[in-house]
């Protein structure tokens, strides 16, 4: 028989197959092919292919050369555009607002076919470095409450470029599923008096049962109630809403952790397709101080189908305790 596990943030639920779980090498990974290098606009000496940049981390150059080592640029086709007014109106019962946000890439190196997992720890310190530098700057624009900071990798996760990039989208609203988190944490810490990230952390680290690794300040762990298989949250020991709050000890240590749990993924699952996503605070909400910032990093290794979207249920595969022991047993050639 299986087990029902209960999501203790938001409260929902997942199936988890103890029976019969499957192990790493029973999920399909789709293979990446990198077949656009000499038309892609996010290569080294293509600058003019893209909009103008709106920041760069350069050993050289002008604005919109070559000598770039991060580099970001308003997407060419954004979800929502910076320029206007939100206008917001009503017709009937139905609310409406003028398509008013920010929708920028974060290209992560000039080489093309450089994935995350394969880039240096300081190269992923200069992503983080900009995806810090890019929220801030953009946290400062009244008209937006949330900001939110994402990667897809591979076809299977949505990613339409093969060159690395993560995306980075300012909303003018705060979203359900953020609402839904960020009410879950406010319910606890009003009860308890206490952070319930602070908490899962703590029984974490007593059951020792899901823990991939960890360093001085943070910790990557498969969620008790994942949602899919081989999960992964990775979150700061020390409590802080926003994520862009980083202190430069903490951007180390996040790159150095996010290398390590990206390169096992890679070695156990495959080379996976993913989605990661950083869960931080709205801005300038009372709520703010109860939520504690996190990565969140899901492999595409099923489909969500009929039953999941009926009912809200996730059946997982692979229990989180296993996902865990297979991802921290194996052993690493290229970190």
């Amino acid at each position: 028989m299986g087990q029902l596990r209960r999501d203790p943030i938001v409260g929902r639920w997942v199936i988890v197959n103890t029976e019969d779980p499957k192990g790493p090498n029973e999920f399909e990974s789709a293979k990446h092919e990198y077949t656009q290098k000499q038309n892609c606009p996010f290569c080294f000496g293509h600058e003019n292919l893209t909009p103008p940049e709106i920041d760069a981390i350069r050993d050289s150059g002008a604005p919109n050369t070559p000598g770039w080592r991060v580099r970001v640029v308003p997407n060419k086709f954004p979800a929502l555009k910076i320029e206007g007014e939100l206008n917001p109106e009503g017709i009937g019962i139905y609310d409406m607002l003028n398509g008013i946000g920010a929708h920028e890439v974060i290209i992560e190196s000039p080489e093309h076919e450089a994935s995350l997992a394969d880039l240096k720890v300081g190269q992923i310190r200069d992503v983080i470095d900009m995806s810090c530098r890019r929220a801030v700057a953009l946290t400062g624009d009244k008209r937006f409450k949330f900001i939110l900071l994402f990667k897809n990798f591979g076809v299977d996760a949505g990613a339409s470029l093969e060159h690395g990039h993560g995306q980075l989208i300012a909303l003018p609203m705060i979203p359900k599923n953020v609402y839904e988190e960020l009410t879950g944490a406010f319910r606890y810490f009003e009860f308890h008096e206490r952070c319930i990230f602070c908490d899962i952390i703590r029984q974490e680290k007593q059951e020792k049962l899901r823990i991939v690794c960890e360093n001085d300040a943070f910790i990557a762990f498969c969620p008790f109630a994942s949602r899919f298989p081989f999960q992964v949250w990775i979150i700061g020991r020390q409590h802080s809403p926003y994520f862009c709050h980083m202190s430069e000890q903490q951007k180390d240590k996040l790159s150095q952790i996010l290398k390590e749990v990206l390169s096992r993924m890679k070695t156990v699952l495959h080379d996976p397709s993913y989605n990661f996503i950083f869960h931080s605070s709205p801005i300038g909400i009372r709520e703010a101080e109860s939520f504690h910032w996190y990565v969140e990093i899901m492999p595409k290794l099923t489909r969500v189908a009929g039953f999941e979207w009926g009912s809200g249920f996730y059946i997982i595969p692979t229990p989180p305790e296993d996902a865990a022991k297979y991802l921290r047993e194996t052993t690493l050639t290229n970190t």
